[in-house]
């Protein structure tokens, strides 16, 4: 359970990192999603969502 309090703050680091670092380049990557129809941004989720998955399970091993 602590691991994953820690990645979650991670996240947030991260996340706080990029909103600090390119407030504009945000915005416009912000902008350019709502433009994108539901299926790709499912698809570009599904592709970070298993990336990171794989790349947990090769830390772990």
């Amino acid at each position: 359970m602590n691991e994953l309090l820690s990645a979650l703050c991670l996240v947030a680091v991260l996340e706080g990192l990029m909103l600090f670092a390119a407030p504009n380049g945000w915005k416009r990557t912000a902008a350019q999603m709502l433009q994108m129809p539901d299926r790709q941004l499912r698809i570009c989720g599904g592709l970070v969502l298993g990336a990171g998955l794989l790349a947990l399970w090769w830390l772990k091993h």
